[in-house]
């Protein structure tokens, strides 16, 4: 006899183990498993709070980074994207996500840009690439690697090498 129908998922194998890191530093915590609610904030640096993602979205130290919630509203920035943008991150918090990025081609579907992405990170799917750009530059582009992180639920944005991943696109 054949077994019964059963669900696939084809993200859940791809997407590996979920782990902690700091939403600041991208520090991750000496111990395994979920934190303490109490000990959420990041023994490293201690300025960000451990979230969760993919192993495979994880940022690394010194990369520049973003946590973006419902809202569309910014909720942490790394280190390096402080840098990157020229914001610190108490400015930047709760700023809609736009006043830092925006999708890199204005002639792009919609189904490809950046508000896209998140809202598919918002929705438990697998990790998204796009391109954007900070919102007051022009010429520049970024990979973006989107992807959900949380509690509570948010999208990450990894951006390519931080201030390295900008390069100017010809004509």
């Amino acid at each position: 006899m054949r077994p019964a129908l059963r669900v696939v998922d084809p993200g859940a194998e791809a997407a590996g183990e979920w782990v902690w890191f700091c939403g600041h530093c991208a520090a991750r915590p000496p111990q395994a498993g979920a934190p303490a609610p109490s000990a959420r904030v990041c023994g490293e640096c201690r300025l960000g709070l451990l979230l969760e993602t993919h192993d495979l979205a994880v940022p690394g130290v010194g990369d520049a980074f973003l946590v973006v919630d419902r809202r569309m509203t910014v909720q942490a920035v790394s280190v390096a994207a402080e840098e990157l943008f020229g914001i610190d991150e108490t400015s930047a918090v709760d700023r809609p996500v736009n006043q830092l990025l925006v999708g890199a081609r204005a002639e792009a579907a919609e189904s490809s840009g950046l508000a896209s992405a998140i809202g598919a990170a918002l929705a438990g799917a697998a990790s998204n690439t796009t391109f954007v750009r900070p919102w007051n530059t022009f010429g520049v582009r970024m990979r973006a690697d989107v992807s959900a992180c949380g509690p509570p639920r948010a999208a990450l944005i990894v951006l390519e090498g931080g201030s390295r991943g900008i390069r100017a696109v010809d004509g």
